[in-house]
């Protein structure tokens, strides 16, 4: 019985102990511990896809990249009448000479002296020494039958001798139609500096113009700059450019352009060469390789000479020399404009029997135009 008491009094003593600790001051029941909720609950039920959608973060894309946009194609003019359009500029640069000799042929006597001073003015002119005397022989021999002269007179008498020394009879057609089921292939040639280049693009905005669907073929693969300015010009009236990287052989890049001419069915291919000086055997023997590799799969219909209309003599050296290679048709004076002296004209028909076929009158999209004798003899006589 006494061991019941004391057991009983041990419990109750333990239970006071334990239960004076379990409530003292500072002591806070911990709440139930929960089982982690499932990732699609929420205390009010599942994620709806709109409350995920808000709950995930905003991210800001950038909107596409633009194309650029593709160069508008530009409509050229026509050739026809451009040298007549562009006569105001050649007249600025060339009638100096024609004023000296109308007004030295208007006098009313003319002395040796004088006749000195014709001759003279024509060979500043460019003209050439032996095309100069000629003329001025010839002009001694009509004003002595003609006797007075009147300023009209004396205009048409130096129009119809200067007339007569350019050959308004010779053939200064470009050969630009397709034949056949191929296209019409022109090779363009010169040394550097001349403006080879921009005078195929400018070419092709001529036959543009006209009618005609063209293709560029870059073959001055020494200078990537060149390539670079015929896309240019390509892409303003929508002609396509054969290239390929700067160092590639001219040649191998001459015959892929005319090949996709003939596979694409244009009417004209222009080949721009490299600008080679014509002291470089080595490179002159290329050229003369280009125009043989062109030739296995169509025929060259022109080669056309770029000539600096201010080089003179040395011009006419650099023609000669291209000519013995290539069996140049035609000639093209560019910068016949500013300094330029249009007697070079005759000179450089009279050394190689070439028509000059195409000038250059200045720095502008559409200042090439075919040559035509009478506007440019009015031209340099002015009105």
């Amino acid at each position: 019985m006494e061991y019941l008491i004391l057991i009983a009094g041990l419990t109750v003593l333990a239970l006071v102990v334990g239960g004076v600790l379990f409530l003292r001051p500072g002591r806070k029941p911990r709440p139930p511990v929960e089982p982690p909720a499932p990732p699609d609950a929420t205390p009010g039920g599942t994620v709806t896809v709109e409350e995920e959608d808000q709950a995930a973060p905003t991210v800001e894309r950038a909107p596409p990249a633009e194309a650029p946009p593709k160069p508008e194609i530009e409509i050229p003019p026509p050739s026809a009448g451009r040298l007549v359009r562009l006569r105001a500029r050649l007249a600025r640069s060339q009638n100096a000479f024609g004023r000296t000799l109308l007004n030295l042929l208007s006098r009313d006597t003319l002395d040796e002296e004088a006749w000195e001073e014709i001759e003279d003015t024509l060979i500043g002119a460019d003209i050439g020494v032996s095309v100069a005397r000629q003329i001025a022989d010839d002009l001694r021999t009509r004003v002595q039958v003609l006797g007075a002269r009147t300023p009209e007179e004396v205009r048409a008498l130096l129009k119809e001798e200067l007339l007569k020394q350019i050959g308004p009879d010779l053939d200064r057609s470009l050969r630009t139609e397709r034949h056949g089921n191929r296209p019409a292939v022109l090779l363009v040639v010169g040394v550097n500096g001349t403006g080879k280049t921009t005078t195929c693009g400018k070419l092709a905005r001529v036959l543009v113009g006209d009618g005609r669907t063209v293709l560029l073929g870059a073959a001055d693969t020494f200078r990537a700059a060149a390539a670079d300015q015929l896309e240019t010009w390509g892409s303003r009236v929508g002609a396509k450019v054969v290239r390929r990287d700067e160092g590639a052989d001219p040649a191998s890049v001459a015959f892929e352009a005319v090949k996709t001419g003939i596979d694409t069915k244009v009417d004209t291919v222009i080949v721009d060469t490299a600008g080679r000086l014509h002291t470089k055997t080595g490179l002159m023997d290329e050229l003369g390789k280009v125009k043989r590799v062109v030739e296995k799969q169509a025929e060259v219909d022109e080669v056309l000479l770029v000539l600096d209309a201010t080089t003179g003599q040395n011009g006419l050296q650099q023609a000669r020399v291209f000519a013995e290679v290539v069996n140049v048709t035609g000639i093209v004076l560019t910068k016949l404009d500013g300094t330029a002296k249009g007697g070079i004209v005759v000179q450089v028909q009279r050394e190689l029997g070439v028509p000059v076929k195409l000038v250059g009158l200045g720095e502008g999209p559409d200042d090439l135009a075919p040559f035509e004798p009478e506007a440019f003899v009015d031209a340099i006589l002015g009105d």
